[in-house]
């Protein structure tokens, strides 16, 4: 009987032995399983690999190549000193701090133990290096940096950057790629056949004709967040026609596109497709030191004439988007309940009635002194822009319902662009790429386009250039677009849309912007 007991607590103690060391090996082996499969939940037949595509590929290097597929599938690569969240706020990458330190100084600091695609270690100098660069003027990147006077390397993880003048939101022009100083220390920078290094989530394998390959960076430092995929093949193509058909095939997972007749080369089905509001913003420029476009009531019944529904359904077969506002495109600081626009004709003819216009023989008219004024307005628009003139065709449409009268204004587009350098216009149909920051001073600080003088707006952008608290800088730009709303000193019409389409295969969420379009890779693989 003892020896039956002292069995069965032999059993007992060899159970728990093999219980604790399975679960030793596994803690051990913890972080191994976490890189070939960093979630335990992808089925066994998932494909940790990624199938990209670009065309007309030039340089896999961001500091050269004018792609901008390319320059989107390279923030897989390399990293920036700062990058932009998908609701647009900064966000630090390779800078640990970014401080203003006056007007025209910033100090940024780096974390030193990050670390090149070969293992050397980031630091101060190849930002110096990657300035000066862009500084040269042959990257689309070099926009970024013409505001920079020089750069000041104080110690490895420091950098001091001087400007040339004072910068608005000057962080948002930190999102360039960084690459590394010594790696093309006797190289030309332009002519080297290196694969050049990253600090990023990828890293570059291979470069032949036919493909590009891409392995995961396991000893990228940021860990927590090591992509569920261990490669990435982009597929070079000669014409974006062959991107669609390997899309069609099957043999890529995702791509971005402009093309707005994009069902005619894919179809309609088999996949998920994601409209992004493009930076391309179009507006109604209005002259507000014209004679009878300097009363508000005139711009605001202008606005609640124009039906956008019915201009981006007319015009653009809805492929573009109606827009409200220069931030609509997707800012944090936008403030979408504040600008409940309408359109109403019984609007626009009560501010007006309230106002002391009245409809008389076919015309809205107001005494003023011994001068009788018409609401007759010339459109200006470049001719040479299709849409822009289909656009003032159905303004002026639009327009005569209420009783205003328009006459277009065609010219060609040096006439055009002399226009809008002497201001002499009174209403003007143009169009601009938003920048990726929430800075509106274009439209309303001093010089602007439409003329517009308003005292509380101008000190406003003055306090908004030294405020970091976000609510405070909410209710700042809460307080110009309220402004905006009752003064409309010019009028949002419409922008344009991109694309992201990914296979049905391809599990993870989408979200992309115009600044990147594959957030949330690090999440995603195949089946």
């Amino acid at each position: 009987m003892k020896f039956k007991y002292v069995f069965i607590v032999f059993i007992i103690v060899i159970a728990l032995l093999a219980v604790y060391f399975l679960y030793f090996n596994k803690s051990n082996n913890e972080e191994e399983i976490e890189i070939e499969k960093k979630d335990m939940s992808i089925s066994e037949d998932a494909k940790l690999d990624l199938r990209f595509a670009v065309s007309n590929f030039d340089s896999i290097n961001p500091l050269i190549s004018n792609n901008k597929e390319i320059l989107n599938i390279d923030k897989f690569i390399f990293e920036p000193l700062v990058t932009i969240s998908p609701d647009y706020k900064i966000e630090l990458v390779l800078a640990s701090e970014c401080s203003k330190i006056s007007d025209t100084s910033y100090i940024i600091k780096i974390d030193n133990k990050k670390k090149w695609h070969n293992g050397d270690y980031f630091t101060a100098n190849d930002i110096s290096f990657t300035i000066d660069i862009l500084k040269q003027g042959k990257s689309v990147y070099s926009y970024n940096v013409q505001s920079i006077l020089n750069t000041e390397v104080i110690d490895s993880a420091t950098i001091r950057i001087n400007l040339l003048q004072p910068v608005s939101f000057f962080e948002y022009y930190l999102t360039f790629p960084i690459l590394p100083s010594q790696y093309y220390l006797e190289e030309d920078f332009y002519n080297s056949n290196k694969l050049p290094l990253g600090t990023g989530m990828f890293k570059i394998s291979e470069i032949n004709d036919n493909n590009i390959i891409l392995l995961r960076n396991d000893d990228w430092w940021n860990k927590e967040n090591l992509p569920k995929v261990q490669k990435i093949n982009i597929k070079k193509c000669n014409q974006i026609g062959e991107v669609y058909n390997s899309f069609k095939m099957k043999n890529i997972d995702i791509f971005t596109t402009y093309n707005i007749n994009l069902e005619n080369y894919i179809g309609t089905m088999g996949y998920y497709k994601q409209e992004i509001k493009a930076r391309k913003y179009n507006y109604l420029s209005i002259n507000n030191e014209d004679n009878i476009l300097k009363y508000k009531e005139v711009r605001q019944a202008i606005n609640y004439s124009i039906d956008r529904v019915n201009l981006v359904s007319t015009v653009f077969n809805n492929n573009v988007c109606i827009s409200k506002y220069p931030l609509d495109f997707g800012c944090f600081l936008y403030n979408d309940e504040i600008l409940n626009t309408e359109y109403s004709l019984d609007l626009a003819r009560k501010v007006l009635n309230e106002n002391g216009w009245e409809y008389k023989n076919g015309n809205w008219q107001k005494k003023e002194g011994y001068t009788t004024l018409k609401l007759n307005f010339k459109l200006t628009v470049n001719s040479n822009d299709i849409d822009k003139v289909k656009v003032a065709e159905n303004i002026k449409n639009q327009l005569a319902q209420l009783g205003i009268k328009i006459t277009i204004n065609k010219v060609n587009e040096t006439k055009y662009y002399e226009i809008i350098a002497n201001k002499n216009y009174e209403l003007l149909l143009t169009g601009i790429y938003n920048s990726y920051s929430p800075n509106v001073e274009l439209y309303f600080a001093q010089g602007n386009l439409e003329n517009y003088n308003n005292e509380e707006v101008l000190n406003l952008l003055g306090e908004i250039r030294n405020i970091t608290d976000e609510k405070t800088l909410k209710e700042k730009y809460d307080r110009i677009e309220t402004i905006y709303k009752d003064e409309m000193p010019f009028i949002s019409l419409y922008r344009e849309k991109i694309y992201v389409v990914k296979s049905q295969n391809l599990a993870g969420e989408l979200k992309a912007n115009n600044f990147y379009s594959y957030y949330g890779i690090n999440d995603w693989y195949r089946f």
